[in-house]
């Protein structure tokens, strides 16, 4: 049982630090979508993708081009304004 406990540690420390350098490297979504008084749900909704999804790359984990060109869309920005939601 503490093996098991020490490697849950590990693990959620990982995360945490991924997570972080992610967001660290740009991504702004969820203060855009919030900006725009916009739920998970609706931003999900406009851009096709599941509210999962935009949990996921507001978390920091990365996505297909295909769904950052839909959500870019959907929060009414330009296809060229891809660096100021998702970073270099």
């Amino acid at each position: 049982m503490a093996n098991r406990n020490f490697w849950n540690h590990m693990f959620s420390g990982i995360l945490q630090i991924c997570q972080k350098g992610c967001l660290m490297n740009g991504n702004h979504l969820k203060k855009i979508r919030e900006s725009l008084l916009m739920s998970k749900t609706e931003l999900a909704r406009k851009a096709a993708v599941s509210p999962i999804t935009i949990a996921r790359i507001e978390k920091g984990i990365p996505c297909r081009l295909e769904t950052q060109r839909k959500i870019i869309l959907a929060l009414g920005f330009d296809l060229s304004d891809k660096n100021k939601i998702f970073g270099d």
